[in-house]
């Protein structure tokens, strides 16, 4: 681990202006932030995060930790520990497929720690990423290559690729955010703004290394998703190599909007199978107005796929996810829903 400069703000406001300060010393300096540190301490310790500077948001954290139901919207704090919100009645309630996600991620005492905005952020775990031996790696060396194309890639995704980068998002909560078209609020040296969460992370493209649209020192301080009959009947479907601590090999949000068995609104993300947390928009127009069977599921399915390319070892990703959105899809409309 490489000397590093450790900064711990007592303030939004103080995190801004130090990171103003830093920047106009040294605008090449690189800024890391931490919270639950989960992610960010692991790849220093590997050498694979080497920030100049470390700000320590703990600080910070009380302020911008809450979970309140505001009407049928829901707010989440960026610093709220993913169990917490994973336990609160009013998630368990009104956005189910929240709480399954959360709770399905990780370990109790990594959900203990780890930060809704931290899990969002967290970075791949691919095995070429984490292991500076390998030099091929775009994410971690812009313009050394991809040694996942050609290696081992079990893991990695079959959608959204490029020809720079194949790795795949690990994240699970990330899903449940878009299924429910969340929005999230982030504060920087330039103000506040509040973006669709789907637009928060970056496709590799020919630029892996920039995975976020996250400006210089700008930091996530909440989520903001609306509720409705479709937040109340959603799940989240996550199949992995073990049933307990264990990534997503592939994954499916549903949030869904019945009436009688025709789909009035249905949004569809996918995880462990993209490159990005995915949303299956193609899919979820052929199926608007239609009745949900499983034949119906199936051609969702085959669309949601249609744009998948594979390599050596993760084809079979592809019939893996085909066969997780019909499951989705069906577990999710044979649900018992409150009605308010």
């Amino acid at each position: 681990m490489q000397p590093f400069q450790y900064i711990r703000p007592a303030s939004l406001a103080e995190m801004v202006m130090a990171e103003r300060e830093a920047r106009s010393r040294d605008a090449a300096a690189r800024t890391a932030y931490i919270a639950g540190g989960t992610t960010l301490v692991d790849l220093m310790k590997l050498n694979v995060e080497q920030p100049d500077r470390v700000v320590d948001l703990n600080a910070i954290a009380p302020a911008f930790s809450a979970i309140t139901l505001d009407g049928s919207t829901l707010r989440l704090g960026a610093f709220a520990k993913m169990a917490a919100v994973a336990d609160h009645p009013a998630v368990i309630g009104g956005f189910p497929v929240i709480a399954e996600s959360l709770s399905l991620a990780a370990s109790a005492q990594l959900r203990n720690m780890a930060s809704l905005g931290g899990n969002v952020l967290q970075r791949t775990r691919c095995a070429y990423y984490g292991d500076p031996a390998w030099t091929a790696c775009n994410k971690r060396a812009p313009g050394s290559g991809c040694a996942a194309r050609d290696g081992v890639n079990r893991q990695h995704a079959v959608l959204g690729v490029s020809d720079h980068c194949i790795a795949s998002y690990p994240g699970d909560f990330a899903q449940a955010l878009m299924a429910l078209d969340a929005t999230v609020i982030l504060v920087g040296a330039e103000g506040t703004r509040s973006v669709p969460f789907a637009s928060l992370h970056r496709e590799p493209g020919d630029t892996p290394d920039a995975e976020t649209t996250l400006r210089p020192g700008e930091v996530i301080t909440e989520f903001v998703v609306d509720g409705g009959p479709w937040a109340r009947r959603s799940r989240y479907l996550k199949i992995r190599d073990r049933q307990s601590y264990e990534f997503a090999v592939a994954s499916v949000a549903v949030a869904l909007d019945l009436v009688g068995d025709t789909v009035r609104d249905v949004r569809i993300a996918l995880g462990g199978v993209a490159t990005v947390p995915w949303r299956a928009y193609d899919a979820e127009t052929m199926l608007r107005g239609r009745s949900l069977d499983e034949a119906a599921a199936a051609d969702a399915a085959e669309l949601a796929f249609a744009s998948a390319v594979s390599h050596t070892h993760n084809a079979f990703k592809i019939p893996l996810g085909r066969s997780a959105i019909v499951r989705a899809l069906l577990e999710t409309a044979a649900m018992e829903v409150r009605r308010d």
